[in-house]
């Protein structure tokens, strides 16, 4: 078994590297939850728009990375299949958040761009989300914050996540 020591700063703690996994699946099970009951009361007062959040965001990850979104890749984003990717972008688009166009590059595609309405939805989501990091880190050091910020964009460039 592999232990690490935590920051100088916090009492002498050593976790084991084999529980990590585990501790970081907690995060996630308590987030997921969490945010989409806690983004629909904060940002759009409507739990059907977490849909359309969720949509937007992968929409706005596979821009940035690959040029183009089309609906397979927010559907890979998503972690669902083509017709529920389909749906929640046909929906997203329907609230005003998206357009849908033929792609300049292969016309078989279909390329989903973000509204102005988008990006607004887009910037309080992730004005959320940084208030949300400050909050449950509030009372760590800077250095503290500072190295699992770098961890998180390390992870999720590791994942292709953007």
């Amino acid at each position: 078994m592999i232990f690490i020591a935590m920051d100088s700063a916090t009492p002498q703690v050593s976790l084991a590297i084999a529980d990590a996994g585990p501790a970081l699946f907690r995060l996630v099970r308590f987030w997921s939850r969490r945010w989409i009951t806690r983004t629909a009361a904060e940002i759009t007062g409507e739990m059907r728009q977490v849909q359309h959040i969720l949509a937007v965001e992968a929409a706005d990850t596979v821009r940035a990375h690959s040029g183009e979104a089309t609906v397979a890749a927010v559907a890979y984003q998503l972690g669902l299949d083509h017709s529920g990717a389909s749906r929640m972008v046909r929906d997203a688009t329907a609230a005003g958040y998206l357009t849908r166009a033929t792609s300049p590059r292969d016309r078989r595609q279909t390329v989903i761009t973000l509204t102005p309405q988008g990006q607004a939805l887009l910037a309080s989501s992730r004005q959320w989300q940084r208030r949300a990091f400050d909050q449950l880190t509030a009372d760590w050091t800077d250095r503290d914050r500072r190295q699992l910020a770098t961890y998180l964009h390390r992870l999720a460039r590791q994942l292709d996540l953007g």
